[in-house]
């Protein structure tokens, strides 16, 4: 039975007022959970940037974009595991053709 794979791209927002070392812990927390479990083929750190509208009244967010191909089953687990960490503002994910 052939192996059956998907290609997502997720983007998540790091709170910035928690600090240096907290970005970086959950930056490399995402990066590895992700090499994990599916095969990355791209990740960009936009870093520091401007949020297009104030969330919990900040202006500003750590961006870090992944390209990954992964079982369909792993980006639900992804989206679980964003929404409880303490840090992560908000973040995507999104299926590519």
């Amino acid at each position: 039975m052939p192996k059956v794979t998907g290609k997502y791209e997720t983007i998540f927002i790091v709170d910035v007022t928690k600090g240096e070392e907290v970005i970086t812990s959950v930056t490399e927390k995402f990066k590895s959970l992700i090499e994990a479990n599916a095969t990355v083929s791209n990740v960009a750190d936009w870093g520091k940037r401007r949020l297009a509208y104030p969330i919990n009244d900040m202006n500003e967010g750590y961006y870090v974009l992944v390209e990954f191909e992964s079982k369909p089953e792993f980006p639900a687990e992804l989206d679980r595991v964003y929404k409880i960490t303490d840090g992560i503002m908000r973040s995507i994910i999104v299926a590519k053709n």
